[in-house]
């Protein structure tokens, strides 16, 4: 998955436009991945984040590690709910350091 992204970075936080969906080791999971998210977090492993993915605020969230060198985080069944989106959805993301 994933797609072309246009992203304006902060020295505290960073705003993209994401497809849902990470394809991790063969499946499809319901993730948006974080464009440049090792330099931008400055690790490679996981860490914890604020996120704002469309309306929706997600407030400490793990941003995981994808296994090709970035991050992505998680949208679970009730985090898609409220967006009203699913996996292939383009959403904005904004992403804060903790």
């Amino acid at each position: 998955m994933g797609g072309a992204y246009a992203v304006v970075m902060g020295a505290e936080q960073m705003s993209f436009a994401a497809s849902i969906g990470v394809e991790v080791k063969g499946d499809v999971w319901s993730c948006v991945e974080i464009p440049g998210s090792a330099e931008f977090l400055g690790t490679g492993k996981t860490v914890r984040i604020d996120a704002r993915i469309d309306d929706v605020v997600l407030e400490n969230v793990g941003a995981m590690v994808t296994g090709a060198g970035g991050h992505m985080v998680s949208l679970n069944a009730k985090v898609r709910k409220a967006l009203g989106k699913g996996i292939g959805d383009t959403v904005e993301v904004t992403i804060v350091r903790r």
